[in-house]
């Protein structure tokens, strides 16, 4: 740093001398003018131009004369050659300009020889301008400077004053951050001219988060940048602003003492409204000027020609209000006297618009940093205190502040606030280190003050009264009060209290404040020597005052703003708040220049706790105002983000004050706020706060800061209930990407140490964590799963955390992965885990642990009996790794599964014996070492490692690197190995050699019974290569039963290969299968294969196709298929067949062809399927087909698939319904799949499908003509065959002709409404005519319903018609003619109001009884309204009318009376309903009214007020609503007055007290209560509870979501005793708040014994208890009436869910069980198997959300094959991917409608065998397989089935294995196949 030095004490030419260098840098950059211009100063020069003085060399030759010269001159020659450069020169450094112009002025007034003559001549020779303006500029810049200095000292020592240490800024340190530097901005650090001769420090590694320098060295450099400091609210960023300023001033520190330090406060800058220049800022604002103008432009112009010598810190961003703006492109540089808003001016400076190259300074929070991406050069964070800074702050606190008696209390300051959480995590920063100073001596001179009082006491009782007590306690004889009365005033572990919440310690911190008021102004003195009962604490002294501080915290909270004017705040409240040291005094400079005084609260977060106070403790602030302000902060920023001053703690001291130890001292300061100072309002408003936190507790959208910040708020409620809801609703809470402190743990041990024996995860993932956050840690008691994430993680924290690790008895998952974990780390953990006796699964994938940590894990995977799964993956390993796992493992009875994937994936899965499951038997392990390099060495260590297992189920080596001799070192091995099901070595056999020596094993190895190869793929080159070999499952079989399959499909073998297969093959004569499908053998080696069939004696199957086989060939395999007796399938072009299979596949079959394979398929006695698939026929040969039909009597299936492509061929075809009785179905579609099925004896009934042909008016005829002959016909099908109107009608005008006895489908035929309405005719022209279905919409449809016998009751359904009004006159007359209609249904068919009018006028019911339902998007609110009037007004026939949501029903009858009005969720609003009070009072039978969910408000009540007086058969009225509205007195007795009323539905209303004592008196008449989600006061809910009681003939109770305190739920059992009558009670996700809720339950159970006729039972989220399901056990047979039970959402364990289960066998009436959401597995599966099948009536069974395994998956299958009244099952997520069972068993439930199997992970297995069950469950509708593993074969298997269930409505397959593409084919082939989420 330079140093200031007096220019009198200097010689002129000794200054050019120490200067010389940089002198002669500068004379060489200026031009040649003004070096010629110099040199002419030296005597003897000649005035003129030389000609060589522009050559580089001649100007430095003259410049070095020229210094020379004047180094020996006189000092005025010196001092005037000075002067002139000066003058002349640019670029000069303003340090260096500086010294030059003083030395040289001095020298000038000194010279003992001056000559005012000489001088006068030397100035004259000056420009003027230059005299004029550089001199001056020079003089006032530094008398700037100086006066800076002046102020920068003045406020320093006005901020030091009362410092408890001296602030250094090499103290401070600093943790270093990328900036985000936009790139278009280029660096604008000074060069080094610039400069002068400082040279900045390097930046640093900005790269690295967890570097770190002092703030001394971070400055070092920051010349000419944008230099960002980063600091929490209360780090001190002013106070070390302000100490850099002071060093400045100093000429100490980074900054040089040349440059203008200008320091401005955002505080202040936003107090300024009008715009303003930069000159106006500097001197109005920061440093007004004591001259005139002509003083500011100078050192306006100076800071303008030299911006480099100016340094602006702008402090404290986080309090502006207006964001800074960053400009993305240069702009033009702004002009210093252009008036700008206050925040454009700053973003000039910031963004180099103004003073390009100054250096700016920021202070800022961490979240405003994203407002300077992109304009800074260098970001640092100011780190917080560790331990030791603050225990050296607090000793220095209690040395400076406190007297000499009062130091010694710092040793035990300094104790109790490491020891305590908050105070440690708040003392990090040095403002709150201070207040807790402050705090902490407050309480521990109370706490000397009770000790002496104690010992006051002690010393004035009698000693025989201590001797009395002393005994006592010898003999533990106290009883509970006199030890209470004994220890109240003694201290805990001899220390005093420290508040266990931050609000608690905010709260103390207040007291402490308050406690520090030197004037108590005639307030009781505080007690000295005794302690009154009726002593004051500071805070109720202090009342109103508090409430004026909180009131004004909360307006600058609502206002977003720090700073108070003295007139905003009364005068006495001031005066108490300095003296206190509540508020500080901060000086501003006002708008116009002048200083005020304002007041701020020592620290943001006791402004924002006072706002608060006030939240909980004034009706000023309302429940809206609160709800707006209560919200989880997170720690992520983003650019949206709305700015603040405070620091987001507000909702935390909400959660704390909402705690039940802080309502005392709530209810005191509600009493000075004008409250009633009654605990009702205070702890309504805390009741607010809990309830608002408990909604949060339950949302599953919470990101890890919020989860986070979620723990902290329960922890400050301090309610363990709440607790216990955060970790319900999240197993694992998942801290991610966030920095965690130790006090962070804390709260988050709080939330966990709630769950008890349930257990809870933490994920710390890629979290920010000090070591010391891992010594919290094992405070958080019920960890069952620990994650951590990050490449920060790495040995350091795994040898911490392994320290701590057998601290958590309760682990079983440890996840420590995509970590930087080493062997180092890995021995360290191995050896943890080995005291962890409970872990289960292990995750130490993506490290860096190599071979060697690798075997460190291996060796204890054998000492860990729990172990479920390991994963090794992507640790930089080799093979050596994995055969380490293999060998170590090789012992390990428990091993499931190993796989290892390359380099990726090393997983371990392990079998757990549990009692539960150890009657099963148990798998062989499986190993996977896919895509490996193998080599013959490698493959030898492995088969010796291999050899060491008992018994392997599968090994799997596909993939990687492999020649023939490492295959052959395998099946060198291979006999060795005990291997049950398979080898697979995909990809290790590349040609023919690899092939024979694997077909060797055939005969090598006997246990081999399978062996598959393809070597290549005719589809796509780049399959892979296909090997497998399947073994005999370790068990021998009688010869009879081996069957060998020898598959060589796609290997490209010609008949010379086929020879070394044979010779490979040697004598395997057992050979049942062979496939050699798809080579290049021909009718060469087809005729070998012939010779040695006589030899295959056990072969049952030959595949030849693709095999270049003439028709001499087919006519070869034909016979020797009749003629070989085991031979039962030959394939040319399944597994267990009963058909034998002849298949052509791809062939021009010609008429001789045919005729000649049918006459040797004739003589097949065995059921057999014919496939010619993708074949050409012609005519004749399909004629052919046809006379040899009625011979072949063992065809079972003719597969014509690909073959029909004109509707005169499939004509042909369908004929085959008159050929032959046999035929049960033909179902042809044009080129797609076509079959014809046939039985062994004449057909009952047939099916005929023909889809997708253009059938004309003529084919038509045909097909009519040939159905009227054929058989009886159960369907016929005639979909998407272009017939349209004509054709269409065509048909229904024949049906009285054909026999026909379920439907007929004529859906996607081009329907027009005229088609629409021939189709509706039917129900009048047929008298079997049950249904009609029609839709025109995009999925059009079109069903006709048939029954055998007529006389039935008949149903139309118009959907998407857009029907015109000439239709809907038609539809009505025809409907008019059918008097067997029963139900008209309409939906969205763009009907119009007066056309609904229409239709009713003109249809004529008759005698008979019909609904009709119209549904259109319009019918809601005003015109839901309207339309139900006008229909009351047109027809007389209505007996009830019904609008629900958007659509209207109606019941007819013939002159029948009105008994019902409905208005449901059709937003119809209370006023307009007053035009059917003239309805009904003309309808005296009316007895049901229901207006639920609708908006009735303040009228609607009126209108029911004034209504239900005039309705006296009344018995029904339903008014439930969605949001909470009031029953008032007045509704009440409107209620009472309705007499005959006996069911009421009040759903979610707020019932008030005086409305609830007048309600509850019409009770003991009702039949039917529905009080579900109402609310009310704790008087008016007991008061109902207790009404219950007299409700002796109430038949229905539903109290669902109702809040229950301890006296209402005593009422309520109360009432339930009394009750004998109740048919059904729903009590479900009632919310008591007593603890225990076990007990709660319980004693709500006990009350229902009494209730034997309960039919309905409703006990959802009751969480219940094994206590509470044994009392529910014991009811269960009293309840023999039990038509429906709801269980769900009750965590019932597995054995109580036995014990239910078991209890429901006496239930035999049950129709509904539902057990959803609880913790049910095998056990209760089992017993289903055993009770269900007793109950006989069960239409719905919901067990969704359960854990039901494999074995409880095929328990369930054998109950649901004798629940044959099942209509309704939900199996979403029951725990099992294994349904296969389940789905095969629905077969027998012929009800079945509803189908729910989501989020199982099952595969295509599953939908295979739903697809085969569409044939039995026909009236099946709907099926949820969301979220599974269903591929495109089980998409379109489904599709397929489809096809033969018109009725059926949607498969839902959303979330499955089926691409984009594949589901919007399908969809496009049947609407019905839903792949969206909705």
């Amino acid at each position: 740093m330079d140093e200031e030095v007096d220019p009198d004490d200097e010689n002129v030419n000794s200054v050019l001398v120490q200067e010389y260098s940089e002198l002669f840098h500068i004379l060489s950059s200026q031009s040649p003018t003004v070096i010629m211009e110099l040199c002419e100063m030296m005597p003897g020069r000649n005035v003129g131009r030389p000609a060589s003085a522009d050559s580089p060399a001649a100007v430095t030759e003259l410049i070095k004369a020229m210094l020379e010269y004047y180094r020996a001159a006189s000092p005025a020659d010196c001092a005037d050659f000075l002067q002139r450069l000066c003058m002349l020169c640019e670029n000069i450094p303003m340090h260096l300009e500086s010294r030059l112009v003083s030395v040289a002025a001095c020298a000038d007034n000194g010279s003992e020889n001056f000559n005012p003559r000489l001088t006068n001549e030397k100035s004259s020779s000056l420009p003027a301008e230059q005299q004029l303006i550089k001199r001056p500029r020079i003089d006032y810049w530094e008398q700037c400077i100086a006066a800076v200095r002046r102020l920068l000292l003045r406020r320093w020592e006005r901020l030091s004053e009362h410092l408890v240490r001296e602030v250094q800024l090499d103290n401070v340190w600093v943790s270093l951050r990328m900036p985000n530097r936009g790139k278009e901005r280029p660096d604008q650090t000074p060069g080094s001219a610039d400069r002068g001769s400082r040279t900045p420090e390097s930046d640093g590694d900005l790269g690295s988060s967890e570097s770190r320098v002092t703030l001394e060295t971070f400055l070092q450099g920051c010349a000419g940048k944008v230099t960002v400091v980063v600091g929490q609210a209360g780090s001190g960023k002013t106070l070390l602003m302000s100490c850099l300023g002071q060093q400045w001033a100093h000429g100490l520190g980074p900054i040089p003492s040349t440059c203008l330090f200008i320091l401005l406060e955002f505080r202040q800058l936003r107090l300024l409204s009008r715009p303003l220049s930069l000159s106006d800022l500097l001197f109005q604002h920061y440093l007004p000027p004591e001259s005139g103008n002509d003083e500011k432009q100078a050192i306006v112009d100076y800071l303008l020609s030299n911006p480099e010598h100016s340094c602006w810190v702008l402090d404290g961003y986080d309090e502006f209000d207006s964001k800074l703006t960053r400009q993305e492109a240069q702009g033009e540089v702004l002009g210093p006297e252009y008036p700008l808003p206050v925040a454009d001016l700053i973003s000039g400076l910031v963004n180099r618009q103004l003073l390009p190259g100054c250096t700016v300074l920021v202070t800022c929070r961490l979240r405003d940093v994203m407002d300077l991406e992109g304009v800074s050069d260098k970001v640092g964070q100011l780190l917080g205190w560790d331990w030791q800074e603050i225990k050296e702050y607090v000793d220095n606190f209690f040395e400076v502040k406190g007297e000499s008696t009062n130091r010694a209390l710092g040793m035990q300051a300094a104790d109790l606030l490491l020891s305590n959480r908050h105070l440690l995590a708040m003392s990090s920063l040095p403002a709150l280190c201070n207040i807790c100073c402050i705090c902490l001596k407050h309480l521990l001179l109370e706490d000397k003050e009770r000790v002496a009082v104690a010992q006051s006491r002690e010393e004035e009782r009698k000693p025989e009264t201590r001797k009395q007590e002393t005994e006592k306690g010898l003999k533990g004889v106290w009883t509970a009060e006199e030890r209470r009365g004994s220890s109240k005033d003694l201290r805990v572990d001899g220390r005093c209290q420290i508040p266990t919440t931050l609000t608690q310690v905010y709260l103390t911190v207040l007291g402490a404040f308050l406690s520090r008021d030197s004037d108590n102004r005639g307030k009781p003195e505080k007690a000295t020597t005794t302690r009154s009962p009726q002593r004051l604490t500071p805070l109720s002294q202090y009342r109103s005052e508090l409430c004026e501080l909180s009131r004004l915290a909360w307006r600058g909270l609502e206002e977003n703003k720090m700073l108070f004017m003295e007139e905003e705040i009364s005068q006495d409240v001031l005066e108490l708040s300095i003296r206190t040291g509540l508020l500080l005094q901060v000086e501003l400079r006002h708008e116009r220049g002048m200083l005020v005084n304002a007041y701020c609260f020592i620290h943001l977060t006791m402004q924002e706790f006072l706002a608060a106070l006030r939240i909980m403790t004034s009706n000023d602030v309302s429940d809206t105002q609160l709800k707006k302000r209560f919200s989880l902060k997170t720690r992520w920023m983003t650019k949206s983000d709305q700015r603040t001053v405070f620091t987001d703690s507000l909702h935390l001291y909400v959660c704390g004050l909402a705690s039940s130890h802080c309502t005392p001292t709530l209810m005191q300061l509600d009493r000075a706020s004008g409250g009633k100072g009654g605990p009702s309002w205070v702890q309504t408003r805390q009741n607010l706060v809990l309830k608002l936190l408990k909604n949060l507790c339950h949302s599953n959208s919470l990101t890890g800061p919020k989860i986070l910040e979620l723990c902290h708020c329960v922890q400050e409620s301090q309610n363990k209930q709440l607790a216990k809801e955060v970790v319900s609703t999240r197993p694992i809470l998942e801290l991610r990407n966030i920095r965690l402190l130790p006090n962070d743990i804390d709260a988050v041990a709080f939330v966990v140490n709630s769950a008890a024996n349930s257990g809870v995860g933490l994920d710390f993932r890629a979290c920010s964590m000090e070591l010391e956050c891992l010594d919290v840690l094992p405070s958080c008691q019920y960890i069952n799963s620990l994650s951590f994430r990050s490449r920060k993680y790495g040995d350091k924290l795994a040898e911490k955390l392994s320290s701590i690790l057998p601290k958590f008895t309760t682990l079983s998952k440890l996840e420590f992965c995509v970590a930087s974990l080493t062997a180092t780390g890995a021995a360290s953990l191995a050896s943890a885990l080995q005291a962890c006796p409970g872990i289960m699964e292990l995750n130490l994938s993506d490290n860096n642990l190599k071979d060697e940590g690798i075997n460190h894990i291996a060796n204890i995977l054998n000492k860990l009996p729990k172990l479920v799964s390991v994963k090794l993956g992507q640790n930089n390993t080799s093979l050596t790794a994995v055969n380490c796992l293999i060998r170590k493992l090789a012992s390990n009875l428990n091993i499931q599964h190993i796989l290892a994937d390359g380099k990726k994936n090393v997983t371990v899965t392990f079998s757990q014996n549990s009692v539960t499951n150890s009657h099963k038997t148990k798998s062989e392990p499986a190993i996977n070492l896919l895509n490996q390099e193998w080599n013959k060495s490698e493959m030898q260590k492995l088969a010796n490692s291999l050899v060491r297992w008992p018994a392997l189920s599968v090994v799997d080596l596909s993939g990687g690197q492999w020649d023939v001799e490492t295959l052959r070192t395998l099946t060198q091995f291979l006999p060795k190995f005990s291997v049950t099901k398979k080898i697979i070595l995909n990809g290790s056999c590349s040609s023919v050699e690899g092939l024979v020596v694997l077909t060797a094993l055939m005969s090598d190895c006997p246990s081999v019974m399978e062996l598959h190869i393809r070597l290549q793929s005719s589809s796509d080159p780049k399959d892979p290569i296909v090997v497998s070999i399947v073994f005999s499952g370790g068990t021998e079989r009688p010869a009879n039963e081996v069957s060998k399959k020898l598959c060589l499909s796609s290997c490209g073998l010609v008949p010379a290969d086929l020879e070394k297969v044979w010779r490979s093959l040697g004598t395997s004569s057992d050979l049942t299968i062979l496939d050699l499908s798809s080579n290049c053998l021909g009718n060469k080696s087809l005729k070998k294969l012939l010779d040695v069939l006589p030899r295959l004696r056990n072969i049952q199957e030959i595949n030849l196709s693709n095999n270049d086989i003439s028709m001499e060939g087919v006519a070869m395999l034909a016979g020797a298929l009749c003629s070989h007796k085991n031979l039962t399938q030959v394939d040319i072009s399944n597994d267990n067949q009963e058909l034998k299979l002849f298949r052509i596949n791809n062939s021009n079959l010609l008429p001789s062809d045919i005729s000649t394979i049918c006459k040797k398929l004739v003589r097949c006695h065995h059921c057999l399927e014919l496939d010619v698939s993708h074949s050409s026929l012609n005519d004749e040969a399909i004629e052919n087909l046809l006379k040899a039909l009625p011979k072949m009597l063992s065809l079972q299936r003719l597969n014509v698939s690909h073959c029909i492509a004109s509707a005169a061929e499939a004509l042909v075809l369908v004929r085959c319904l008159m050929l032959s009785h046999r035929v049960t179905s033909v179902e042809l579609r044009s080129q797609s799949e076509s079959v014809i099925h046939l039985d062994r004896v004449k057909a009952e009934q047939s099916s005929c499908r023909l889809t997708h042909f253009d059938l004309s008016s003529d084919n038509l005829e045909r097909l009519l003509k040939i159905l009227q002959e054929g058989p009886l016909l159960s369907a016929l099908d005639l979909s998407n065959n272009q017939l349209g109107d004509r054709g269409v009608k065509h048909v229904v005008d024949s049906l009285p002709g054909l026999k026909i006895t379920s439907y007929v489908n004529l859906s996607s035929n081009g329907l027009s409404q005229q088609g629409l309405l021939d189709v509706a005719s039917t129900l009048c022209m047929c008298d079997n005519v049950s249904d009609v279905e029609v839709c025109l919409g995009a999925e059009e449809r079109c069903l006709i319903w048939l029954r055998q016998y007529g006389g039935c009751e008949k149903t139309l359904s118009v959907r998407e018609s857009h029907l015109q009004h000439e239709h809907v006159v038609r539809l009505a007359e025809i409907l008019s003619d059918c008097p067997s209609l029963t139900k008209l249904e309409f939906k969205n068919n763009l009907l119009k109001l007066e056309w609904i009018e229409d239709f009713l006028k003109l249809l004529n019911i008759g005698e008979r009884r019909c609904t009709v339902s119209i549904e259109e998007y319009w019918i809601r609110a005003e015109e839901a309204f309207g339309l139900v009037c006008r229909c009351l007004e047109l027809s007389a026939n209505i007996q009830t009318i019904r609008v629900h949501h958007t659509t209207l029903h109606l019941s007819l009858m013939k002159s029948a009376e009105l008994t019902s009005i409905s208005l449901v969720d059709c937003a119809v609003e209370g006023h307009q309903l007053a035009p059917l009070r003239s309805i009904m009072q003309s309808c005296s039978l009316l007895a049901e009214l229901d207006f639920s969910h609708n908006i009735l408000g303040m009228e609607g009540a009126e209108f029911l007020c004034s209504v239900l007086p005039l309705l006296p058969n009344l018995t029904s009225l339903s008014i439930g609503s969605k949001d909470r509205v009031t029953v008032n007195e007045k509704l009440s007795e409107a209620l009472l007055e309705c007499t005959s009323l006996q069911t009421l539905n009040l759903s979610g209303y707020e019932i008030e007290d005086t409305a609830a004592q007048v309600m509850t008196r019409m009770f003991p008449r009702l039949l039917s209560l529905n009080l579900s989600h109402c609310g009310w006061s704790a008087a008016g809910g007991l008061q109902i509870f207790q009404a219950l009681g007299q409700c002796v003939s109430l038949e229905g109770l539903c109290l669902d979501s109702v809040h229950l305190d301890e006296d209402s739920r005593v009422s309520l059992a109360q009432s339930l005793r009394n009750n004998k009558s109740l048919r059904s009670l729903k009590l479900n996700n009632i919310t008591p708040v007593m603890e225990p809720l076990e007990v709660n339950g319980v004693h709500l159970l006990a009350a229902m014994e009494g209730l034997t006729q309960m039919e309905e039972i409703g006990l959802d989220s009751w969480r219940m208890t094994d206590i509470e399901v044994e009392q529910l056990t014991r009811l269960l047979p009293v309840w023999t009436k039990l038509r429906k039970i709801s269980l769900s959402k009750n965590k019932i364990s597995d054995q109580s869910g036995d014990k239910v289960v078991e209890a429901l066998i006496g239930c035999s009436h049950l129709e509904e069980l539902h057990l959803s959401s609880n913790h049910l597995k095998d056990l209760t599966a089992a017993r289903m198997a055993l009770v269900l099948p007793s109950l006989t009536h069960i239409r719905v069974l919901d067990i969704s959300d359960n854990s039901i395994g494999r074995e409880g998956s095929l328990s369930l299958s054998k109950a649901i094959m004798y629940m044959k009244s099942l209509t309704k099952i939900n199996l979403t997520s029951v725990g099992t991917s294994e349904l296969c069972a389940v789905a095969a068993s629905l077969a027998h439930c012929p009800l079945i409608q509803d189908m729910g199997l989501g989020w199982n992970n099952c595969g295509d297995e599953v939908a295979l065998e739903l697809a085969k069950i569409f044939l039995f469950c026909k009236k099946l509708t709907r099926i949820d397989l969301e979220s599974n593993n269903v591929s495109v074969a089980g998409a379109e298997a489904l599709a397929k089935a489809l096809e033969s269930c018109p009725a059926f409505q949607l498969i839902r397959l959303w979330r499955n294995k089926v691409s984009s593409t594949e589901a919007k084919r399908l969809r496009d082939k049947d609407g019905r196949m839903n792949f969206s989420s909705t």
